[in-house]
């Protein structure tokens, strides 16, 4: 019996960056395939992980709202993690983000990587 597969998708871009539709859409699609997929925010990226943030952002009029998006992949077991300084800088805390997301650092993104979790950077 073959180990689940596992991805990390590194995503800096932020709410006016189409990029970012195209990243939560590869997370939903490999989530929805049953790999265990961790989105690690960075930089710009982090906001899509505040509060409300998602819900005014619709980057690709062809592709869901992001927050349809977020909401899917987090009911698809996909982990968000927030890089705690790129979050700090803004001025976000644990409380701002939204149910699902956990501000937790390279170490632990690095740890799925160590597992051989394919990678892919936006």
């Amino acid at each position: 019996m073959s180990e689940q597969k596992e991805l990390v998708i590194v995503n800096s871009r932020g709410l006016d960056d189409e990029r970012s539709s195209v990243a939560w859409s590869i997370a939903n699609t490999a989530a929805a395939s049953d790999m265990l997929v961790t989105v690690f925010l960075v930089a710009a990226g982090v906001d899509w992980a505040r509060k409300a943030a998602a819900d005014v952002a619709r980057l690709n009029p062809f592709d869901p709202p992001i927050s349809d998006m977020i909401r899917s992949f987090l009911a698809n077991d996909g982990r968000i993690l927030v890089c705690p300084p790129c979050a700090k800088v803004r001025g976000y805390t644990e409380e701002d983000m939204i149910d699902g997301a956990t501000v937790a650092g390279a170490p632990a993104m690095l740890e799925v990587v160590s597992r051989g979790a394919g990678t892919l950077t936006f």
